[in-house]
């Protein structure tokens, strides 16, 4: 039997339903087409997710603030080193007397000679060194200002004022000032800048790409691998740019070089762990770590000896300021003073490459026993 035609009491479809039918084509069916509130249209917008990323986006750069002008604001002198040559009857009390200073602002010891307050300074037992005269008014102060111009600086003025209280005159020498094309001995703070940041951001821009969590173990060999050979060109490109190209740091090549590979691979595996460890999250806890935290209490603009005692206390743990000693002393005093410096960026360059394979195994693990459960 055959559909049969509507009669005229069967009203036609309504001109609005089939509008409205029209504006919804697509649409879910039984999907309400009520207009959305403002309010829907903001939950849309800014999820809970997103709101959680810029709110510790927000606490990130509240901490910079926060770590920048905490450790900067006002600099002040802890215990500089100070080596104090004088004739033996005197060299005592004038030690005594530098320790005694409202606020320690120096640690003074006695050298038995101008010899060897040279060789401390050299080789950083200390920062300066007062020579007293045995006889007239005239002292000297030695100082090293490529360990840092404005610790020097710093240890000058102390003399100055000690000495216009004696009504003595105090000279300061400079014996191993920075290169001419170094400035204000802050380019090996800059170069470390530059490959911290190369190496965080080359980890993040490969989990951004390919999961933070990679696919396979061999998968995370690949990146950490990859990672290797990114910080093995920009060591070069490094030592190349603060070198032959610019001169600020001259004479030591192939150390920079290797210097800046181990820093940048140290950043980088760190952050690739971190990542595997918290998620995209890691991004930002590296970001933590290598600037907020890394980049004032790096011994760069201000040595460590006028930082407050939170970032004197955290700097040499760092990367950043681990490798900038690195960096400024091998350049500058015959790679003395760098031990600790080798020791901490290895160990976050052998850290980050096992925990981020640990984690990534252990990841695995996990998601293979929760699919097997699901099945």
């Amino acid at each position: 039997m055959s559909t049969s035609e509507p009669g005229p009491e069967s009203p036609g479809p309504d001109p609005s339903e089939t509008s409205g039918a029209a504006a919804s084509a697509g649409a879910s069916p039984g999907r309400s087409t009520a207009p959305r509130g403002f309010a829907d249209e903001v939950r849309d917008a800014v999820t809970v997710r997103a709101l959680l990323l810029v709110t510790g986006v927000l606490l990130l750069q509240l901490g910079f603030i926060l770590s920048y002008i905490g450790a900067f604001h006002s600099p002040t002198p802890h215990r500089i080193p100070v080596a104090v040559v004088a004739p033996p009857r005197a060299a005592g009390a004038v030690a005594a007397r530098l320790n005694g200073l409202d606020g320690h602002p120096v640690k003074a010891r006695t050298a038995a000679s101008e010899a060897q307050a040279r060789r401390w300074l050299l080789d950083r037992t200390v920062d300066a060194a007062i020579l007293i005269a045995p006889s007239g008014t005239s002292d000297t102060l030695l100082v090293a200002s490529a360990g840092g111009p404005a610790v020097s600086s710093t240890a000058a003025q102390i003399a100055g004022r000690l000495e216009s209280a004696e009504h003595r005159r105090v000279t300061v020498a400079d014996i191993r000032p920075p290169a001419a094309g170094d400035g204000r001995g802050l380019s090996s703070f800059y170069l470390v800048l530059g490959w911290i940041v190369g190496g965080y951001l080359a980890a993040a821009i490969l989990g951004v790409a390919g999961g933070a969590r990679p696919a396979s173990l061999r998968r995370t060999v690949i990146r950490l691998a990859a990672l290797a050979l990114y910080a093995v060109v920009s060591g070069l490109g490094g030592a190349l740019i603060a070198g032959p190209v610019f001169g600020a740091l001259t004479g030591h090549f192939l150390a920079l070089w290797g210097i800046g590979a181990l820093v940048v691979f140290a950043a980088a595996a760190a952050t690739a762990a971190l990542q595997i460890l918290f998620g995209m999250i890691g991004i930002g806890v590296a970001i933590l770590l290598f600037v907020v935290l890394g980049n004032p209490s790096a011994g760069g603009a201000y040595p460590k000896a006028l930082l407050p005692a939170f970032w004197r206390a955290i700097g040499d743990w760092l990367p950043t300021g681990a490798a900038t000693t690195a960096v400024r002393n091998v350049v500058y005093f015959s790679g003395h003073d760098t031990a600790r410096a080798w020791w901490v960026l290895g160990a976050y360059a052998v850290a980050g490459t096992a925990v981020a394979l640990g984690a990534s195994a252990a990841h695995l693990r996990r998601s293979a026993g929760a699919a097997g459960a699901r099945a």
